[in-house]
C-alpha cells in the first residue's frame, strides 16, 4: 500500500524541521515516482527545505515544478522563495516580485520584511529606507526584524541621530519595543559621533527604562561624549555604573569626568576629582589636568579664581592634590606670569600641598621663557634641598635654559649627567645643542651630530641644511636656538 499524501507530507515536515535537504528531495521523488499529486502543503516543505540552506537554484525549479504541475502558489510560496534567494542576486528578488504581482498576490509586511531585508543584507541604507517609506504609503505597519536591521544598518553606518529617530518613532508609533541590542547600536554610534541628544536618550532608554548594565567600553565611550559636551549628571551616572560593574577605577576612566566638569563651568568639582582619583589610588597627571588648564589659563581673573576654589577646597576640609596645585602655576607660566607662577609655587602650604618634580618642571619652563639662568639655579638648588630627584623632562629644561645664555657650557654638563642617570637625550636637545653650536661657529656640533646618529636619531633636512647654511636664517626669518619643551 502507497504512503498516502497526508503520510508524505508529514514525512517532508519532518526531514524540513531537520535540516535534511538531500533526504527533503529523495522523499520528493518517491512521491512523485508513486504518482501521488503534490499540493501547496507538499511545495511548502521542498521550499523550507531550500531556504533553510539557501539552495537557490533547487528553490527556483520547485517554483518551476509548482508551475508545472498547476498548483498556485500562495503569499507563503513567494516568502519561501525571497528567503531561499536571500544571498542571490537583487534582480532575482524582482523577478519574485514580479511573479507575484502575475498571480494577484499582494504584499504585506512580512514580504516587505524579505525585500527590505536584502538590501540591509547589502548594506544599502537608502533603498532600505525608500521600501520603508513605500510601506507607510501603503498603510502596511513594518515588522519588528524589519526595523531593527534598519536602525541597526543606520547606526553601523554612523548615522547615529537617523537610527534613534527611526527608533523613536516606532515606538511612538507602536505597542512593541525595540530590543536592547538596537538601541545599544544606537548609543555606541551616538557615543562614536559625540552625538549629546542621542547618548542620553539612548543611555536613559537602556539604563534607567530597560534596567540594563552596560559594559566598560560602552561607558567609556558615553564618558567622552558627557566629556565633551559636559553633561554632567550622565558623566556621573557612567562613572557608577563602572563601579557597579566591578571595574577598577583607572585614569582614562576620571579624565572625561574632568573635562565634563570644566566644560560645565564646574572647576571646583574638576579640581575635586583629582582627589577623589588619589584617594581611589589612581594617580592623576597634568594631562588628566588639562581640561582644567584650559579652562582657567584665559586671563588673569580666571587662575585668581582658581586660586580662590582651591583656597576653599581646603577650608572645606577637602585636600587639595598636587596635581591641582601645579595646573595652577601651569597656568600662570601659560599667561606669561613669572611672579604669579612663583607666588603660588611659595604659597603650597597654605593649600596643604608639597611641591613635587613636575612643580620644578613646570617653573623650569618659566624660566626658559624669560631666559632667567639665575631662577634656574636657584630652583635646582631647592629642588635638591626638598630632596626631589630630577627626572628626564628636568635635565631636558635645565639644558635648553643654558642654551639661552651666551655662555653654555653647563648645557653639556647636564647633558652628560642625564645620560649618567640613565635618561636618554631626545631628539629635540641634541637639535637644540647642534643648532646653537653652529650658531655661534662652536665646533663641537659635530660631536653633538655623531651622538645624536649614535642614539638612532636621524639628522633631518631641515637641520642639515641650516647646518650647512653655517646657522644663518634662511629666508630672513629669526634665528631660534629653542627646541619645544614637552
Amino acid at each position: 500500500m502507497q504512503p498516502s499524501k497526508d503520510k508524505f507530507n508529514q514525512e517532508l515536515a519532518r526531514l524540513a524541521d531537520q535540516r535534511r535537504g538531500a533526504d527533503v528531495f529523495a522523499t520528493a521523488r518517491k512521491m512523485k515516482e508513486a504518482g501521488v499529486r503534490p499540493n501547496t502543503e507538499t511545495y511548502d516543505h521542498l521550499f523550507r527545505a531550500c531556504s533553510d540552506l539557501a539552495f537557490e537554484a533547487e528553490a527556483w525549479a520547485v517554483y518551476e515544478d509548482m508551475m508545472a504541475v498547476g498548483v498556485p502558489p500562495t503569499r507563503n510560496t513567494f516568502h519561501l522563495l525571497l528567503y531561499a534567494m536571500r544571498n542571490s542576486r537583487i534582480d532575482h528578488t524582482y523577478d519574485i516580485l514580479k511573479h507575484m504581482q502575475e498571480h494577484g498576490v499582494s504584499m504585506n509586511e512580512i514580504t516587505y520584511e524579505h525585500v527590505i531585508g536584502r538590501f540591509v543584507s547589502q548594506g544599502n541604507l537608502e533603498l532600505g529606507l525608500q521600501w520603508l517609506a513605500e510601506m507607510s504609503r501603503e498603510d502596511l505597519p513594518p515588522t519588528l526584524n524589519t526595523v531593527q536591521s534598519l536602525i541597526s544598518l543606520a547606526a553601523d553606518k554612523s548615522h547615529p541621530r537617523l537610527a534613534i529617530d527611526l527608533a523613536v518613532n516606532f515606538e511612538r508609533s507602536s505597542p512593541r519595543i525595540l530590543d536592547v541590542e538596537t538601541w545599544y547600536r544606537c548609543l555606541i554610534s551616538a557615543a562614536d559621533a559625540l552625538y549629546p541628544d542621542g547618548v542620553v536618550y539612548a543611555w536613559d532608554k537602556i539604563v534607567r527604562t530597560m534596567n540594563i548594565a552596560l559594559d566598560e567600553g560602552c561607558c567609556i565611550a558615553v564618558l567622552h561624549t558627557a566629556g565633551r559636551h559636559g553633561l554632567k549628571e550622565l558623566a556621573l551616572d557612567a562613572i557608577r555604573q563602572l563601579k557597579a560593574l566591578g571595574v577598577a577605577w583607572k585614569e582614562h576612566h576620571f579624565a572625561p569626568l574632568v573635562e565634563t566638569f570644566c566644560k560645565a563651568g564646574d572647576v571646583r568639582e574638576a579640581f575635586a576629582t583629582l582627589s577623589l582619583m588619589r584617594q581611589s589610588d589612581v594617580q592623576p597627571t597634568l594631562e588628566t589636568a588639562y581640561p582644567i588648564f584650559q579652562a582657567i589659563s584665559k586671563s588673569d581673573e580666571e587662575v585668581d579664581s582658581a586660586w580662590a576654589t582651591l583656597e576653599d577646597l581646603k577650608k572645606d576640609g577637602h585636600e587639595v592634590d598636587v596635581v591641582a596645585y601645579n595646573t595652577l602655576i601651569q597656568a600662570c607660566v601659560a599667561i606669561g606670569d613669572l611672579q604669579r607662577a612663583l607666588g603660588t609655587y611659595k604659597a603650597a602650604s597654605d593649600l596643604g600641598v608639597k611641591p613635587d618634580v613636575e612643580t620644578f618642571n613646570l617653573l623650569l619652563s618659566a624660566s626658559i621663557a624669560a631666559e632667567h639662568r639665575e631662577l634656574g639655579d636657584r630652583l635646582l638648588t631647592e629642588m635638591r634641598e626638598a630632596s626631589i630627584k630630577p627626572n628626564e623632562r628636568t635635565y631636558e629644561r635645565l639644558i635648553v635654559l643654558c642654551l639661552t645664555q651666551p655662555t653654555y657650557e653647563d648645557a653639556f654638563y647636564y647633558l652628560e649627567e642625564m645620560k649618567s642617570v640613565k635618561f636618554q637625550p631626545s631628539q629635540a636637545i641634541y637639535e637644540a645643542i647642534v643648532r646653537k653650536c653652529v650658531f655661534v661657529g662652536d665646533t663641537r656640533y659635530k660631536l653633538a651630530v655623531d651622538e645624536m646618529i649614535e642614539h638612532g636619531y636621524p639628522v633631518s633636512r631641515k637641520l642639515q641644511q641650516y647646518i650647512d647654511r653655517g646657522g644663518q636664517p634662511e629666508g630672513g626669518r629669526e634665528q631660534t636656538t629653542r627646541p619645544r619643551v614637552r
